[in-house]
Formats: structure tokens, C-alpha cells, sequence
């Protein structure tokens, strides 16, 4: 990594994580002491060359200006939007430096190592994203709850996130895919649909996305050993 690149980390956080069936949406459930958002924005905050985190939230989101973190200097809070991929683009529209991350708000077990990794594979190779390899045996399903075939696993990876792209390149990539009509299910599936082909860093499996009810205990057992 280059010590004069810079970068903002952009986390959407706009959902409301339906499947935790919790009184909150997941980012604001309690986790290691904290919440899962502030578990997530602390890892970011220990680097120093992301500048700044901007949070994109809910538009009737009344549980971020509670959090202690809302009043970092290094944190900016904007509007969210209906999807993440428009939360993301709503984000890009106040980012002045030249490099981005992208980071689920759902993802507080980031190892300071993966992230410094993707942030210097993103600069040299023009795009980046942390990854893991598919380590289970796939199956395709049929659609009426029976396997179809499987899927063999070599090169398949899990798309894990810090995502990081040329902020430029990124913005134009996600406004072009969203006016097309194109399902963006994260940054890399625009910068693909805009013909790029960002590199994989293999991370740490234990970076998981907390989206059901077990997947908190499982965090704060990772987060022990962080």
C-alpha cells in the first residue's frame, strides 16, 4: 500500500435484517460490549489511511445518533436508499478521495490484516474484494426442494467484503448498472457488469455476516479471539 493513498470506507446500513426477527434492525442489536455496527466501524476507525466512514442509513433510522461513534470526526452519517446498491451510491456522492471500501455494517469480525490486504491489492490491481473459498460440497436445487446437480467447487468463492475500487470508476460503474436496471448484489457485480474483473484476496473465513439469530454468538466468539 502506497502511505500517500487514501480512502473513505462507505457501510450501508440502511436494512433492517428481517430474518433476526429483533425489536431493531441487526446492526444496532448488542454484541462484545457495543453493538454490531460499532464492532464493525472499530475495526475501520484503527486504520489510519481510511479518512473518513461514511454510514448510510435508513431515512427514519433513530438508532444511529444514540451511538457514542455517531460523533466521531472521522464519521459521516448520509441518507440511505431502497436498495444497497443505491445506499452505496448515495454514499459515493460525498467521497473526495480517490480509493473506496465498501463494508457490510453486518461484518464486525474483520481482522485488521484482511483489511489492509484488500485495501493494497485493490490500489495495485485497480479493484479488489476479500473472498473465501467455497470449502462445502454444492448442490443446485431444482426449485421444488430437490437437487438438481452439483456444482463442483473449484474456483467457486464466497464474496466476502471490504470491497475496494477507484471511487470514480466504482460511482459510474453503479449509476450505469442502476439506470440499466442491472441487480447489483454487491460493488463487484457492478464493476463485472462494466467489464472489469476485480482481483479476490483470500480472507479469513471467520469474517462472517451476521443475518440470523445464531450467527451473534458465533461473532462474539470470533471476536474473542480477534
Amino acid at each position: 500500500m502506497s502511505d500517500s493513498a487514501t480512502y473513505t470506507a462507505i457501510v450501508p446500513a440502511a436494512g433492517i435484517g428481517s430474518r433476526m426477527a429483533a425489536d431493531r434492525p441487526k446492526q444496532y442489536l448488542p454484541l462484545a460490549g457495543s453493538t454490531v455496527l460499532e464492532q464493525t466501524l472499530s475495526c475501520l476507525l484503527a486504520n489510519p489511511a481510511i479518512e473518513r466512514i461514511i454510514v448510510a442509513t435508513a431515512l427514519h433510522d433513530d438508532w444511529f445518533c444514540q451511538l457514542p461513534l455517531a460523533q466521531h470526526p472521522r464519521i459521516l452519517q448520509v441518507q440511505g436508499g431502497r436498495e444497497r446498491a443505491d445506499s452505496v451510491l448515495n454514499a459515493l456522492l460525498q467521497v473526495n478521495t480517490e480509493w473506496v471500501l465498501v463494508h457490510d455494517a453486518a461484518r464486525p469480525c474483520l481482522h485488521r490484516a484482511d483489511l489492509a490486504a484488500v485495501m493494497a491489492a485493490g490500489l495495485h490491481a485497480g479493484g479488489a474484494i476479500l473472498a473465501s473459498r467455497v470449502r462445502d460440497t454444492m448442490k443446485r436445487g431444482d426449485g421444488q426442494g430437490a437437487i438438481a446437480t452439483s456444482v463442483a467447487r473449484d474456483e467457486l468463492w464466497h464474496a466476502l467484503t471490504p470491497q475496494c475500487f477507484a471511487t470514480a470508476t466504482l460511482r459510474q460503474a453503479l449509476a450505469k448498472a442502476l439506470a440499466a436496471g442491472v441487480i447489483i448484489t454487491d460493488e463487484a457485480s457492478a464493476m463485472e457488469w462494466a467489464g472489469f474483473n476485480p482481483k479476490l484476496v483470500e480472507g479469513r473465513a471467520d469474517n462472517i455476516k451476521i443475518t440470523r439469530p445464531e450467527d451473534l454468538a458465533l461473532a462474539q466468539f470470533f471476536l474473542q479471539k480477534i
